[in-house]
């Protein structure tokens, strides 16, 4: 049987007659008799009795009613989630995203994607940037919130979502100029708290080349894989963390946020979507190029 005849089986059921059946339908009256002709003769069983007052349903045909609805009801809602895939609005989304991403980029993604394609399911996977460098190769993620410049291995794709300066993340009882910043000179004295070299060797190597550049010898006293994790390592008196001014939305017991007066030279904190290059869109494209600023 064809999905055309459950639906034209349901019409008629639902209308009372196969004239009125046929009218509601759009179709012509011996069509839709042919097709009512062609389900009772794969079936093997006769389901409907016409006469004067119209077609009624036979014993065989109101057993089995209830399971013909739920089958269209099913095909149906296959068919919309097929066409909301194909349009991008639906279907499962993998996203790898850096402790950075957490605290203001992710929740607008999300609010956005809601807007745009309330259908897509997203998964959501806390990772440093190697670990998703890795996982965007091996096709365990769809897309990635990473702080660039990064290497990813394959053909892909990057937006860059936000360029953030560097503020200071000192221990409570650090002592501070007059006007509540601190100097690089001070940072280097106290030593630095970074993240590992190899996670992210770009920042690493601009932030000790800035302080390089004005005749400081910088000493890194701690590194640590996740921002929360560096500011624990902060609050503990490990050394002075230099991290993207968003940390300012955080209150963290033990440690107090404070420009740089001498930053200029320090890099920026970038982080970009990255995701593979297809022929064809997919869900990360949609989700990479969401207005964030809605």
């Amino acid at each position: 049987m064809e999905t055309r005849h459950l639906r034209h089986f349901l019409a008629v059921i639902d209308q009372g007659s196969v004239s009125r059946a046929a009218n509601w339908l759009g179709i012509a009256q011996p069509a839709l008799s042919q097709s009512l002709q062609r389900m009772e003769k794969d079936l093997g069983v006769r389901l409907f009795e016409r006469g004067r007052q119209g077609a009624h349903p036979t014993p065989a045909a109101l057993a089995i009613l209830e399971d013909v609805r739920v089958s269209v009801a099913r095909i149906d809602a296959a068919a919309k989630r097929a066409r909301d895939i194909a349009a991008g609005s639906a279907g499962q989304l993998t996203v790898g995203l850096v402790s950075s991403a957490l605290f203001d980029t992710l929740p607008r993604a999300l609010r956005a994607l809601r807007r745009q394609a309330p259908g897509v399911r997203v998964v959501l996977r806390e990772m440093s940037n190697a670990e998703q460098a890795e996982a965007l190769a091996q096709g365990e993620i769809d897309i990635g919130l990473m702080h660039t410049p990064v290497a990813v291995a394959g053909r892909m794709r990057e937006r860059l979502l936000l360029r953030d300066r560097l503020v200071a993340a000192v221990p409570d009882e650090f002592e501070v100029q007059a006007d509540g910043t601190v100097s690089l000179a001070q940072i280097a004295q106290a030593g630095l708290v970074l993240y590992p070299q190899t996670q992210l060797p770009v920042l690493y190597a601009g932030i000790l080349d800035a302080m390089r550049k004005s005749g400081l010898a910088p000493v890194v006293s701690q590194e640590a894989n996740r921002t929360l994790t560096v500011l624990s390592c902060v609050a503990g008196g490990c050394g002075v963390a230099l991290l993207p001014s968003w940390i300012r939305s955080l209150d963290f017991r033990g440690v107090r946020f404070c420009e740089v007066s001498d930053g200029q030279a320090l890099p920026s904190f970038d982080l970009s979507a990255i995701w593979p290059a297809r022929s064809v869109p997919t869900l990360a494209d949609v989700f990479a190029n969401l207005d964030l600023q809605a």
